[in-house]
């Protein structure tokens, strides 16, 4: 019996999806004693430390999955599944985790490095194992800002290691008992290879291999992690390549992908009609790319839990898809005509469970920035992205900005943050301030990008996605000069969005701001510019990409 220790949070929808397209069958753990009673437990990694701990306490779980851990049966930890074994977290202060291996999980402290650590990273193994056999060759998705620390007390337990500023342990193993920092239900093709090996019990450590290298003095270097072999090569974050479906009903009442020109969606009176959402997503998966975004353009208007056939999307698109998602539009409070009330979380939950790693929060996000202004700087606790972060992590929250150029004739006309722009305005000027707007672009707020971004960091952000209403569309590059400020201004990883035309628009953009991704939509609809073409492009020029 294979058994998912499902304790309620996160998105365990695409772990059970990736399960059933090997092949095999999942079982629920429903009662501490089902725990004891599995042949392989599995215990998949969302949310965060304090409150994944918190609920298997509350469930009675602790204890059985402690005996069972320490019989050294199957077992498959993916993330905080990773993190719990440790004996505690920054995350969470004062939390114990389950003491099975000694040592701390840290944050990442190197501020010259965006937190959280998001994207496609390589392994270096430690030790022989069939498990991850080959895995050095591949890239494997992360998404965490904690980091189980190596050192001397738990080296016998290292499988690999991962580089993010320093070495981190990115898999244990000892006997049958096996977990991984990264997602492989997440990680494509090769991730797949990693669960399918658990599932067929391919997970045996060589021993006589490891107990001869050791024997002659190839141990590992914790400081600068030694690769089996010797080899000493860190491992590098590769960028992403994002593809984005902006979906909305049709006049027919069809869930469509459309596009259009500063956020105009319609052409000759009809929304345009580039095909159907789970087509296409399929379609960018299989042709690499990294990410797939769902943005649902009129879900403002509507509230998102009445909106069955976008939920069906993403449950669709979860079965076929084994790369991150994330899904956009109403992600806030509301209350709905029957006078139910629901929360953001509320809300965000429902997409989780539906196959969502992340969502994406927009026009709420200008005004919950608004109000964390008014109150002097400080959040109170209520707002979506706090809510969400608090429950699911900082990693699973994006904001989704929408700014459009306010030309000045200089810095003192404003009291927003302005820069000096390469691009004049219509009379000449030489600044301009980013305002952010909300409902699709249709409305300006007296808030500037800077002013929303560090706001929404502070609240719990994980993750900046940087529109641009003048670029969008129009095929001329992404707004580097609105990236660069944006950049400078947020520790949290930046997705660069709108204007792209071309594959020499991604290398420019990567040569000159370090964001962590980039972002298209109506290039990749339209077929002008396959994904492989613009990875194809980047790798000729020494950028590092998944391949």
């Amino acid at each position: 019996m294979i058994a998912l220790l499902d304790y309620g949070a996160g998105n365990v929808r695409s772990l059970r999806n990736a399960i059933a397209a090997l092949g095999y069958p999942l079982s629920d753990i429903h009662a501490p004693e089902d725990i004891l009673s599995a042949e392989r437990l599995i215990f998949p990694g969302v949310g965060a430390f304090g409150p994944a701990m918190e609920r298997l306490r509350a469930l009675g779980y602790e204890e059985p999955l402690r005996e069972y851990l320490r019989a050294g049966r199957p077992f498959l930890g993916i993330c905080i599944g990773l993190q719990s074994l440790f004996e505690g977290s920054e995350e969470s202060p004062g939390v114990p985790g389950l003491g099975v291996i000694p040592g701390f999980v840290r944050r990442f402290d190197n501020r010259a490095l965006s937190v959280p650590h998001m994207g496609w990273n390589a392994l270096r193994l430690q030790r022989d194992c069939e498990l991850l056999e080959d895995a050095q060759a591949r890239r494997f998705y992360f998404v965490h800002s904690y980091f189980a620390e190596p050192d001397a007390s738990n080296r016998d337990w290292i499988l690999a290691e991962t580089d993010y500023g320093r070495p981190f342990i990115s898999a244990v193993q000892r006997g049958e008992v096996v977990a991984v920092q990264f997602h492989p239900e997440k990680s494509g093709a090769a991730g797949l290879e990693v669960l399918r090996r658990f599932l067929a019990g391919q997970c045996i450590l060589d021993q006589a291999a490891n107990l001869s290298r050791a024997a002659e003095g190839d141990e590992t270097d914790t400081q600068s992690g030694s690769e089996i072999g010797g080899a000493k090569e860190p491992t590098v974050l590769a960028k992403r390549i994002i593809a984005c479906l902006d979906v909305r009903t049709n006049d027919q009442g069809d869930l469509v992908v459309t596009k259009g020109d500063q956020y105009d969606v319609r052409e000759q009176g009809e929304v345009r009609n580039l095909g159907k959402p789970v087509e296409l997503a399929k379609r960018y998966y299989d042709e690499g790319a990294d990410e797939i975004t769902f943005l649902n353009i009129t879900a403002f208007r509507d509230f998102p839990l009445s909106d069955q056939p976008m939920l069906k999307v993403l449950r669709r698109a979860s079965e076929q898809i084994f790369v991150p998602l994330t899904i956009g539009g109403g992600i806030r409070a509301f209350t709905d005509s029957d006078g139910r009330h629901y929360s953001a979380l509320g809300v965000a939950t429902e997409y989780f469970r539906s196959g969502a790693d992340k969502v994406s929060i927009g026009s709420e996000a200008v005004l919950i920035a608004e109000a964390f202004h008014a109150r002097g700087g400080q959040g109170d606790g209520t707002s979506a992205i706090e809510q969400i972060a608090r429950v699911y992590g900082n990693q699973a929250v994006v904001i989704s900005v929408d700014p459009r150029r306010v030309y000045v004739d200089s810095p003192e006309a404003s009291s927003h943050h302005c820069i000096e722009t390469a691009e004049p305005g219509p009379n000449g000027e030489r600044y301009c301030w980013f305002q952010c707007t909300i409902k699709g672009g249709r409305e300006g707020r007296d808030l500037d990008v800077l002013q929303l971004v560090r706001a929404c960091e502070q609240l719990g952000a994980g993750e900046i996605l940087v529109n641009s209403i003048d670029r969008d569309g129009s095929g001329r590059g992404f707004d580097l000069e609105l990236l660069r400020m944006v950049r400078a201004g947020v520790r949290i990883p930046v997705i660069a969005s709108s204007g792209a035309g071309c594959p020499e628009h991604f290398s420019a953009l990567f040569d000159a701001v370090d964001v962590e991704a980039a972002l298209a939509a109506g290039i990749f609809h339209r077929r002008e510019v396959p994904i492989a073409a613009v990875k194809a492009w980047l790798q000729e020029r020494g950028m590092l990409v998944r391949a």
